[in-house]
Formats: structure tokens, sequence, C-alpha cells
């Protein structure tokens, strides 16, 4: 039983696995984005975010930690310089995962991870208004509804 376990094996040795999700984390920073497989991706989302999160600390101890990991020094000096001020404001969830297929050989869930884009910078989406429910079965209303009475109209 696997209570407690967490992380993925991907059928690799400890070695492999974490040479491999070095190399993956350092193309990540470098390019921002990269096409992988989906359990890869979805283990390699919690390398980036811890990456980031060292990188927003900012200092000489966060530094090196990152340089333990990370193979290039001018990875860790986009992650430091402008890559975790970018996120400075937001408490996780650095990364996005998008589907697109299966890889043609062997069928594998195929998708791109990325590093999501400023959140100030993104416009948000407004709702136009619409008729709250009252409105719509016919109850009361702010508006004042013409009875035609001060036309001069008279009914018998």
């Amino acid at each position: 039983m696997r209570h407690g376990v967490s992380g993925r094996k991907l059928n690799r040795t400890t070695s492999h696995r974490s040479a491999m999700f070095r190399n993956m984390v350092t193309s990540l920073l470098q390019h921002e984005r990269i096409f992988t497989t989906l359990p890869k991706a979805k283990e390699l989302r919690r390398w980036a975010d811890w990456m980031i999160t060292l990188g927003k600390r900012g200092d000489l101890h966060g530094r090196r930690q990152a340089l333990a990991t990370i193979r290039e020094k001018s990875a860790v000096h986009k992650l430091f310089a402008e890559i975790a001020p970018r996120y400075q404001n937001r408490q996780g969830g650095y990364t996005r995962i998008v589907k697109v297929g299966f890889r043609r050989g062997d069928g594998s869930p195929m998708c791109l991870i990325e590093l999501i884009a400023d959140t100030e910078s993104a416009p948000r989406k407004v709702r136009p208004q619409t008729a709250t429910p009252k409105e719509e079965a016919g109850g009361k209303t702010d508006t004042p509804v013409d009875t035609g009475t001060e036309t001069g109209q008279t009914t018998t």
C-alpha cells in the first residue's frame, strides 16, 4: 500500500527521474512553455511551483537551493530577475496545463505546460446585466409602469 507517498515514479529509477525533472524544470524556466506527456507535466508542476516560490523569497539561500536543482545559472538568473517578480502577489498556481491530444506512436496523452501570464495585465470578463428572476416572473419592479391614465384615457 502507498499510504502517504507523494510523487509519481513514472517507471524510472530515482536518479533517472530526478535528472529528468531537473532538465525539464530548467527548460520550462528558459522557454516558459514545453510540450510533454500529461503525467510528466503534472509532476513537473510541483517542481516548477517550488522553484518559483524560492525565487519569490529572493534571498541567497533560496538562490543556492534553486542552483542545486536548476542546471543553468542563466535560468536561475531569469527565475529571480524576471519570473518571480511576476508572481509576487500570487499565492500559487504558476503553471497551466493544456491537453493537446495523443501521441501518434503509443497513444500517450500529450500536453503543453506553460507559465501563466501576468494576472494584473489580463482584463477580467464582465458579465452583461440580465433580468433578475423576479422581473422575469412578472413581479414588482423598480421602474414605473404606464397605465395610460395620465394621457386622458378612461376605461368604461
